[in-house]
């Protein structure tokens, strides 16, 4: 075995595709419905180097790959935050400063408990780390601390609390969400026959039920041709309208104009048809719907847009995305001229913009690298990741500039977000492995539990109380919510499981995740500077 060791050892590429199948193969064993995921190939490669250094061998996993897969994951990262990000920070501050609170309690308990306990600072903010289950903070406290190894052991053996606590709060959350009322609507069709004789615009109509709505058909008398409505078109008596949108918002409309017709304007396709297409022509990605002027070029318009597993409306204002699925509702005559104008191939899933990651990647470095002043003296830097998921937030809103696209499919960012932190785990766990021995014969182990336990339960439980009963906050969104506090997607397979895939989960996690990494990233690396 001791040969083995030794060929592995000169051989660190090899050593880290063995790390990665072998860690993924343990990452995706489940119990009750639990797997560790990408968190495993940390432990693999803990426990390999472990067991190299019993023979007086180091396996290494070389550092340069360890920060090219932490700035890439953090870039897609926020690639696909970025459309939402600026928008939670609009709409939902009073749970982002609770947010913010919480966790800066939790840095609090981190410094003053791990202070007392006679921890190094370094083990203090991997700890940190750990507890908050953040491997880009991991990073940022090793960083900082001038000890990546000795973070990382803190961050290793803090981390499965880390998990498994939330994991409680999750379901205490989930406990209470069985009443909650806040279920939204998937989105239906409907056709309604026109009852009013005021003669509304469609664009008056619109004001009045809300930008939720779309109309996307139009036929005036019983066999009339049906058309695409437009906002001046008027409604007449016994006209039939086609609705799209919510449930409890098409039910609304339905009061409003009039009542649900037996005839579906949907099944008659002699006139307009139509057809999900997927938006791979680069030049229209980062443009909003209304941009397009889909009505003017075609009689066109978008119903509905779906961005991996997530229906929307098609409101003007929403920007497309390569890999988007647009529902396009137009002439039957002209579907495919529609379908060659958005590029409709898979294509559009896959491209990775190099332009747009190679140009973001180096400016995160480069924003990373900044020297920022800090009271007392000195200066920090908020480092790569910080800095790669920054750029990314800011490009994954704009979309483009000019011409230049800034945002990636959300399909490419997946994959890319997921190799770059298995590279990035891999090379944790190797650069931990040589000292994780000593964690555990010095003792040292007791006192990285007590404050990991310390950390995640101040902010589990800071979340559970301040989410329930000041923000009202309904159980079945808190327990998304506190995945991605957490920043962890075990707690949020866990909340989709015990649901069934409700949106409301995803929801609560998208609406502090890009947050909750930002600042997990900046605690440790303050933390790490001490």
């Amino acid at each position: 075995m001791q040969s083995v060791i030794e060929f592995l050892s000169e051989q660190p590429l090899l050593y880290l595709a063995l790390v990665l199948g072998i860690g993924m193969l343990i990452g995706h064993i489940k119990f009750k419905g639990i797997s560790l995921g990408a968190a495993a190939v940390l432990f693999a490669a803990l426990a390999l180097t472990a067991y190299g250094m019993t023979f007086g061998v180091e396996l290494l996993i070389p550092h340069d790959v360890g920060t090219f897969g932490l700035i890439i994951f953090a870039f897609a990262i926020g690639i696909v935050s970025g459309p939402s990000f600026f928008h939670t920070m609009r709409n939902s501050a009073n749970v982002i400063l609770l947010l913010i609170l919480v966790l800066v309690v939790g840095a609090l308990v981190a410094f003053g408990l791990g202070k007392a306990l006679g921890m190094d600072i370094a083990l203090i903010a991997g700890t940190f780390a750990g507890a908050t289950t953040n491997t880009p903070a991991l990073a940022a406290a090793g960083a900082a601390s001038g000890n990546s190894a000795l973070a990382t052991v803190g961050y290793s053996i803090s981390y499965i609390w880390g998990v498994l606590g939330m994991l409680l709060f999750a379901a205490l959350a989930l406990n209470y969400g069985k009443n909650d009322t806040d279920k939204p609507s998937p989105l239906i069709n409907r056709t309604i026959r026109v009852e009013l004789d005021d003669h509304p615009t469609l664009e008056s109509l619109q004001a009045k039920l809300g930008s939720n709505l779309q109309f996307s058909r139009l036929r005036r008398g019983e066999d009339g041709p049906i058309t695409h409505p437009k906002g001046s078109d008027v409604l007449y008596r016994d006209d039939l309208i086609t609705v799209v949108g919510p449930n409890e918002d098409v039910t609304n409309a339905i009061e409003a104009i009039g009542h649900m017709s037996s005839h579906s304007l949907l099944a008659d396709r002699r006139y307009l048809d139509f057809r999900r297409v997927t938006v791979s022509n680069p030049s229209l990605a980062g443009r909003t719907i209304s941009e397009l002027g889909l009505e003017d070029r075609f009689g066109a318009t978008i119903s509905r847009v779906r961005r991996g597993d997530e229906d929307m409306v098609g409101d003007g204002s929403t920007t497309l995305l390569l890999g988007d699925r647009a529902r396009i509702v137009a002439p039957t005559a002209r579907m495919d001229e529609i379908s060659k104008f958005f590029g409709d191939s898979s294509r559009g899933l896959s491209d990775i913009n190099p332009v747009g990651l190679g140009l973001g990647l180096a400016l995160g470095l480069l924003i990373g690298q900044i020297p920022i002043p800090i009271p007392g003296g000195g200066t920090f830097a908020i480092g790569s990741a910080a800095g790669a998921l920054l750029v990314g937030l800011v490009m994954g809103r704009l979309g483009r500039i000019g011409n230049v696209r800034t945002a990636l499919p959300q399909t490419a960012c997946n994959v890319l977000s997921e190799l770059g932190l298995l590279l990035f785990l891999a090379y944790a766990g190797a650069n931990a492995g040589t000292q994780i021995a000593n964690a555990f014969s010095s003792g040292a182990w007791i006192k990285i539990l007590i404050l990991g336990f310390a950390i995640t339960t101040t902010i589990g439980l800071g979340l559970y109380l301040t989410m329930r009963y000041v923000v009202k906050m309904g159980g079945t969104r808190l327990s998304g919510l506190i995945g991605g506090a957490q920043t962890q997607p075990a707690v949020l397979a866990f909340a989709n499981n015990r649901t069934n895939g409700d949106p409301r989960v995803a929801l609560g996690y998208a609406m502090v995740y890009p947050v909750a990494m930002i600042l997990k990233i900046l605690i440790a690396q303050v933390l790490g500077s001490f």
